[in-house]
């Protein structure tokens, strides 16, 4: 079935909306969800079918696997940050949330600022400019929350190398946002 038929069985409240969109993209949702919470990849799927449900109308996604991916990573990190409230100190998705903090300007909260179309603009256009490999490490650790150690099995890297890379790609995405600050406040 194609996407926009999808879409439309939302808008039509048809409840074979949600069972046509796990057939076509449940196993991609479950792939995101695992990165970041394996003990509770289901839960956040569900969520994720019941944010489309709720989404769909008023809003309708141009591209339907964007949208879903999207609200399945945001509900497998509620979930990651609701079962690791009591211990934050070792949580590898807060520490790598922290280590995007540093880029962002004024102390914005990048679990809240990386939702906003500004944003993500910016870091859309800064992947751009990413040799491949060096996107696919960015994305690896900030998208998907991968610690450092499954990075640069990934990429067969060493640690140390990633950790430099990842390291001087922040340190461009600080620049960029410095820059694109400055000029919005001319």
């Amino acid at each position: 079935m194609e996407d926009k038929q999808i879409v439309e069985l939302y808008w039509q409240r048809d409840q074979s909306a949600v069972e046509r969109t796990q057939e076509k993209y449940g196993a991609y949702c479950l792939a995101i969800a695992r990165r970041i919470v394996p003990e509770a990849a289901e839960e956040a799927l569900n969520d994720a079918l019941l944010g489309a449900w709720n989404a769909m109308p008023p809003h309708r996604p141009a591209e339907l696997s964007t949208f879903l991916g999207k609200l399945t990573r945001r509900a497998a990190l509620k979930i990651r940050r609701s079962a690791n409230a009591e211990k934050r100190g070792g949580d590898s998705v807060a520490i790598a949330l922290e280590e995007l903090d540093e880029c962002l300007p004024g102390g914005v909260d990048p679990a809240g600022a990386l939702e906003g179309k500004e944003l993500a603009a910016l870091l859309n256009a800064f992947l751009r400019t990413l040799k491949p490999a060096e996107r696919r490490a960015f994305v690896l650790r900030y998208w998907y929350l991968e610690p450092i150690s499954d990075v640069a099995r990934q990429l067969g890297w060493g640690e140390n190398r990633v950790k430099s890379l990842l390291y001087r790609l922040r340190k461009r995405l600080a620049a960029r946002l410095d820059a694109y600050e400055k000029e919005e406040s001319l």
